[in-house]
């Protein structure tokens, strides 16, 4: 999983459900009630899961952009990767962005803008935001500054497992 040396942030199962909860009542007591979740994929695909259990949303999507390729290594800007969102559904229609974390900011960014230029009402969600963030979402649950090790990701793949 690569190494790394420094403190880090770690949401349990439990803590993960928590903060999708606390969420949605912010989201909810905004008075924004989303017609379509679409989380980033990969790490914005259980938050957005969840997210949309929580809020009642039935239709969901999910962006496939990867910029992240290992701890602390990233590509030069964020890539939308196939298949593509049927961004022409979205076109008119309330639809809450999920992703995991909003670090530097460039994927939520780009997120974003791509979703408003098909004519989509959005609103960004993510779990935890970096202090050095370009875009900021619309609805966070907490900020911390640590690498964050999350539930589903932290352990690595089996693949990786395997091979050591």
């Amino acid at each position: 999983m690569g190494e790394y040396t420094g403190e880090r942030e770690h949401l349990t199962w439990d803590g993960f459900g928590e903060a999708c909860r606390d969420l949605a009542r912010t989201i909810v007591a905004d008075g924004f009630v989303p017609e379509v979740v679409v989380a980033i994929a990969r790490g914005g695909l259980l938050p957005g899961g969840a997210m949309a259990y929580a809020l009642g949303a039935k239709n969901c999507g999910a962006l496939n952009v990867e910029f992240y390729t290992g701890i602390g290594t990233v590509l030069d800007a964020p890539e939308l990767l196939r298949p593509e969102l049927d961004m022409e559904y979205l076109g008119g229609r309330r639809v809450l962005l999920v992703d995991d974390v909003a670090d530097s900011g460039r994927t939520l960014a780009l997120a974003v803008r791509l979703l408003s230029e098909r004519g989509a009402d959005v609103r960004s969600a993510t779990i935890y935001t970096k202090p050095g963030s370009i875009a900021m979402p619309d609805y966070s649950w907490r900020e911390t500054a640590l690498w964050i090790d999350f539930p589903w990701s932290w352990k690595g793949s089996v693949i990786e497992e395997d091979a050591s």
